[in-house]
């Protein structure tokens, strides 16, 4: 039988999908759930993986990886999209790419897979990187093939007698990692409805944020961010407070339009209090330390990686080009910000 890795994530969709992926095309399902900073519960992840059908379930936590090599690169490139979105998601999704093609080399699998629809970005970001690393394995969406809704979801896996419990169906689609959290869908669809505040959920309103404001100092060498309140911190712990310190002043919202990839209009909204602070401590540091030509220069790149980020070319030679021209400008991005949060 041959083998599959497949992109768990813990819920209906990728569940179903090692069902139909074992059941219906004759694949040994290997599920591999990379938390990023949005992950269930061990335990819960392998009961279910098992019970749909699974022959493993593996779970990495790549959090320092994912910012270390990934979300601080694009800070200090200034890479916003469309100068709203701090890329969250976009950018956990070429890390996946490449832990999905080295588990399948490691595990000798012939494919691998991923619950995307045909809807969105991310199945376009997946296919790209997973097609740049190794364009021999052979890559199957199940939920862009398939489309179930739901309930024919549940169904499904009650006919092939697996019984699993499932949360109520929330009012929207979230995704979150440790750089950002994204909401849409529901009532968000219509760009007239303000969004209700039960869709924030990483941020207070400005009628709950503290009376009394909060000055913090972030320090960077490098343009890479390295201390707060003058304390050495890892990655995790410093986004983490960043996070926290952000959202409780309400801090890092965005409700925004976007343009997807595929050619057409979304509305978003975002919750990324870290990577809001990070991005404007960083553009105060370069005020001072780029020259007005350096400027110039870097808000075009800035633009233009972004756009690469968002399209899913992390894995481009232009990507490299554009990295090693940011690595340069950054030699002397290296002091503190202070920052008065209000």
């Amino acid at each position: 039988m041959p083998k599959l890795i497949l992109a768990y994530s813990g819920g209906l969709d990728t569940t179903t999908a090692i069902t139909w992926l074992s059941e219906e095309r004759g694949y040994e399902v290997i599920a591999l759930n990379i938390n990023a900073g949005m992950s269930r519960d061990q335990d819960t992840l392998e009961e279910r993986g098992i019970a749909a059908g699974a022959s493993k379930v593996l779970v990495m936590d790549v959090r320092e990886d994912f910012l270390r090599y990934f979300a601080f690169p694009a800070l200090a490139a200034g890479a916003i999209y469309q100068s709203t979105y701090p890329l969250a998601t976009a950018l956990a999704r070429p890390l996946m790419a490449k832990l999905l093609v080295e588990t399948a080399h490691n595990e000798n699998a012939v494919a691998v897979a991923h619950g995307c629809t045909g809807k969105g970005n991310d199945q376009v970001r997946f296919d790209i990187g997973i097609q740049t690393l190794d364009p021999d394995l052979k890559i199957v969406a199940p939920a862009r093939e398939q489309s179930l809704s739901r309930e024919e979801e549940i169904d499904y896996l009650q006919k092939k007698g697996i019984a699993i419990e499932w949360e109520p169906k929330g009012s929207f689609s979230i995704d979150e990692n440790i750089w950002g959290r994204s909401c849409e869908a529901g009532v968000l669809e219509d760009p007239w409805i303000e969004p209700p505040e039960e869709a924030w959920e990483w941020t207070n309103s400005v009628d709950k944020t503290p009376t009394k404001p909060k000055e913090i100092e972030i320090t960077f060498e490098r343009g890479i961010p390295t201390k707060l309140q003058r304390k050495t911190l890892d990655p995790v712990d410093l986004v983490g407070q960043l996070n926290e310190l952000g959202g409780t002043y309400g801090i890092g919202r965005a409700d925004h339009v976007e343009d997807r990839l595929i050619g057409i209009k979304s509305r978003e909204l975002y919750e990324a209090p870290a990577a809001v602070l990070l991005h404007i401590s960083h553009r105060a540091l370069e005020s001072l330390t780029l020259s007005r030509r350096q400027l110039r220069m870097k808000q075009y790149v800035s633009e233009e990686y972004a756009d690469l980020i968002y399209d899913g070319h992390w894995f481009s030679r232009h990507h490299q080009d554009l990295a090693t021209y940011v690595i340069s400008t950054q030699r002397n991005v290296s002091g503190s910000v202070r920052l008065k949060l209000h």
